[in-house]
């Protein structure tokens, strides 16, 4: 998912039981700092073996990264300054994935200029990371959506429904992530929740799982880390 790194150096529909609407509370009480002017990252052409066009969408994944980790492996590399070095982040949104029914997933699905930097800015405290934000639009947004603003407006409505849990400690196990993210958000399955953990059980991602109208379901396949994985977390500056 980070490879491109090197390229560039609706509404929700709800139902009696579904996601709360857009009116929730903002997932972090987190201040976001913002600088004055905010330089979009540039358009780059994808990687040919990573375009498939033609798979139809069977479900969305809603990934959120636990920026402390993203920023230890990525805080010095361009188009991280507001998330790594002006910001104290938790989790931020990675983004919003149009998935296939089995491994193969829509992506790269059309042309992708350079996003305005006005809706760079405007979500730039729920996906910090310019390059981060083109790639999203470029690989994902493409499939599903006809501009970057109706890709993150969607991306945004989700993300607002979801209320973080309480402080996360230096380690827990993955099925208890899940269980303080049900317990958060009622709504939630807890089998729709997809925990990513990279080398060293460190944890990453979290996903959620959602229909084509976008109420919450089951991740179909695998759920990553299992219950009993023991996942170190990253700690905040502050």
């Amino acid at each position: 998912m980070r490879s491109f790194q090197s390229l560039i150096a609706a509404a929700l529909l709800l139902s009696s039981c579904a996601v709360p609407g857009p009116e929730a509370a903002a997932p972090t009480a987190t201040t976001c700092n913002l600088p004055a002017a905010i330089t979009p990252a540039p358009a780059y052409d994808p990687p040919a073996d990573e375009v498939v066009a033609d798979e139809p969408t069977a479900f969305y994944m809603l990934a959120l990264t636990w920026a402390p980790e993203d920023c230890r492996a990525n805080g010095e590399s361009p188009g991280y300054e507001v998330q790594c070095r002006d910001n104290d982040f938790g989790f931020v949104l990675h983004g919003l994935w149009p998935n296939g029914a089995a491994r193969r997933h829509p992506r790269y699905c059309g042309p992708a200029p350079a996003i305005r930097p006005a809706t760079v800015r405007k979500h730039a405290c729920m996906t910090p990371s310019t390059v981060m934000q083109q790639h999203e639009w470029a690989a994902h947004g493409t499939c599903g959506w006809t501009t970057p603003e109706a890709y993150f407006d969607q991306a945004m409505t989700l993300w607002n429904a979801v209320k973080m849990p309480a402080p996360l400690g230096p380690m827990m196990t993955a099925g208890d992530l899940r269980d303080a993210f049900v317990a958060a958000n009622p709504w939630m399955k807890r089998e729709g929740i997809y925990i990513k953990a990279v080398e060293g059980n460190r944890l990453m991602d979290v996903r959620f799982c959602y229909g084509l109208a976008y109420n919450p379901m089951a991740c179909k396949g695998s759920l990553g880390a299992g219950d009993e994985a023991v996942l170190t977390i990253e700690s905040r500056r502050r």
